[in-house]
């Protein structure tokens, strides 16, 4: 009688025990704006993807929405991130312009002199300031910056003289002052805008780098582009980020978000920078044998595109004074970390 008493107070024991908690799994929302054949989602943003689900042994499952599916517009994408509408999106910081400006610094004309260099920068940025300042309300899992920036028009520009009065479209406000300054009309849009805007007239052309060109059939639109390759500096490119929802990164499991980090920050910015720098090439061949006729500007006209330019860096450093900060020890900052990492 006591062994069999003593057998139903283990068993009821079992019973009572809690279970031993099964492995957490997380899924997490990627929203974006580009169409998934596209450089970004394809060769950046699923690969990185994978890689974390591999390291967590699938206890992370990230499922991707592309071109907006999961509605609104570009520049509602970070409003997605900070309200959780979205647990991570990749978007471009200038699509909610004003709201970020110490990024703007890397966006400046002829600031850039090497994509990968600069991502580091810009990232080292982020995890020295900007991460506890104008990006306290998410988690930036990377950021980066495209390669040199091209000027796309359907007649040619051989000179700073033939841009004058371009509807010329822009992706960010520093950009599109830019481009007011060199003497077009801007027109600001987020880049899946271009084709419609192009081919309905209401743009003359765009400035976009040639990675992305065939996602949006460029060189079918337009066959003419001006370059820059013979100046050390671009003369433009636009900040890219990758941010996570506040709440959705401070719940995940202290393992997990241990892996989250290591396949981000520096690691996810270099290889995003390098990825779509490399893919500049096939952007650019693919226009090539679709007729496009290439200006590579010389020295001396270079030089007059950067006189033109320089009120957009000085009005900027002066926007940045109303907002508190030091515009010009930004851009010495900025300079001063691009060298460092090798640009």
């Amino acid at each position: 009688m006591f062994k069999r008493n003593l057998l139903k107070g283990a068993l009821a024991g079992l019973l009572l025990a809690p279970l031993p908690l099964a492995a957490q799994e997380v899924t997490l929302k990627l929203h974006q704006f580009l169409p998934a054949p596209a450089t970004v989602p394809k060769l950046i943003l699923k690969p990185w993807a994978e890689k974390v689900e591999a390291a967590s042994g699938g206890r992370i499952k990230i499922d991707h929405f592309d071109a907006m599916a999961l509605g609104g517009t570009p520049p509602s994408l970070m409003d997605q991130a900070i309200d959780g509408s979205a647990d991570i999106i990749m978007t471009v910081v200038g699509y909610t312009p004003g709201r970020f400006p110490k990024t703007e610094v890397f966006e400046l004309p002829f600031m850039m002199t090497d994509p990968i260099a600069t991502s580091k920068a810009f990232m080292e940025m982020v995890e020295t300031d900007l991460q506890a300042g104008e990006y306290a309300d998410v988690k930036v899992l990377g950021a980066w910056v495209h390669g040199p920036g091209v000027v796309h028009t359907r007649n040619p520009v051989t000179s700073l003289d033939d841009i004058e009065g371009l509807k010329m479209r822009g992706p960010t406000r520093v950009i599109t002052d830019m481009l007011n300054e060199l003497g077009a009309t801007p027109v600001g849009m987020p880049l899946p805008a271009i084709p419609e805007a192009l081919s309905k007239g209401v743009i003359d052309g765009t400035v976009i780098p040639w990675e992305v060109t065939p996602a949006i059939k460029l060189s079918e639109l337009v066959n003419n582009a001006v370059e820059f390759t013979n100046s050390k500096e671009a003369l433009y490119t636009a900040t890219i980020v990758t941010v996570m929802n506040r709440a959705a990164y401070d719940a995940l499991p202290d393992d997990l978000r241990a892996i989250l980090d290591a396949e981000s920050g520096q690691k996810l910015s270099e290889f995003a920078a390098q990825v779509m720098f490399e893919r500049d090439k096939p952007g650019r061949d693919l226009a090539e044998s679709n007729g496009t006729k290439f200006v590579q500007l010389d020295a001396v006209e270079i030089d007059r595109w950067k006189a033109k330019s320089q009120p957009v860096v000085d009005r900027w450093i002066a926007d940045m004074e109303t907002k508190g900060i030091d515009g010009r020890a930004l851009i010495d900052e900025a300079r001063a970390l691009i060298a460092k990492h090798g640009g």
